[in-house]
């Protein structure tokens, strides 16, 4: 898929770290797979850090496109510091408190229901 054409269906800098692996539209719906990248997380390089595969994944919703309700499953990547075999895992700030929804999303439906 064209990375710059997902861009416009995705929050700013997801794609910079996650792959869309998959998708599948169903009659009333549209389901994006996302995998994280093989990318260290700030403060580590990579001969540093060994990777031991994904939590299970999360679902958030978004707006919707072309009718049809939008949801990402995410899959995010955890490694271990070879150094301490602490797990650490990148800090992703993309959805709204409280909620499974991106925060554009839950702010638009916030303010409809004003």
């Amino acid at each position: 898929m064209d990375k710059n054409l997902l861009r416009l269906f995705f929050p700013a800098g997801l794609l910079d770290y996650f792959e869309v692996v998959s998708y599948t539209e169903r009659e009333q719906e549209l389901i994006f797979l996302l995998e994280e990248m093989n990318i260290p997380p700030d403060g580590f390089v990579s001969n540093e850090l060994e990777s031991k595969g994904f939590y299970e994944g999360g679902q958030i919703t978004d707006f919707p496109l072309q009718g049809k309700k939008c949801l990402s499953q995410i899959r995010r990547r955890k490694w271990m510091v070879k150094a301490d075999n602490r797990v650490i895992t990148r800090d992703w700030n993309v959805v709204a408190t409280g909620t499974k929804m991106t925060k554009k999303f839950a702010t638009f439906l916030k303010e409809l229901n004003r």
